[in-house]
């Protein structure tokens, strides 16, 4: 099975959060299955998320305004469709909205996700590959 994984290119990603607590319930829980944790906070307006070291930064935008995403979307690797499948219940669970539900993908062979929009609307999706198409 093949691990969709980072190569180096990103030292960290950030979205925006109108309301922090109900952001943070919602990674907390969509994190998790795919072995990513709340790391703690950064100040009074970004919470820290990554498997050893910050990597996403759910935050209050700085400037004040609001949060705004459309069109981004930011993956997440997974090791398993288990694991797919798990981030999409826990996100839907704790406040997410449905942006596709978990199973295979037509454009790449043995291609497997599920997409999310996060309580301030961002996009986020898990993502791994079967050895079957």
């Amino acid at each position: 099975m093949a691990v969709i994984s980072g190569d180096g290119v990103f030292s960290h990603t950030c979205v925006g959060a109108a309301d922090l607590a109900a952001s943070a319930a919602f990674y907390d829980a969509a994190m998790a299955p795919l072995g990513v944790k709340n790391l703690g906070p950064f100040g009074e307006n970004i919470i820290l998320y990554g498997k050893d070291k910050p990597a996403l930064l759910v935050m209050r935008p700085g400037n004040g305004e609001a949060p705004s995403s459309n069109g981004v979307t930011i993956g997440f690797a997974a090791a398993a469709t288990d694991q797919v499948d798990a981030f999409h219940a826990a996100g839907i669970a704790a406040g997410g909205a449905c942006e596709g539900e978990a199973g295979p993908r037509g454009h790449l062979p043995g291609a497997y996700a599920a997409y999310l929009r996060d309580p301030a609307g961002n996009k986020i999706c898990a993502y791994t590959f079967t050895d079957g198409n």
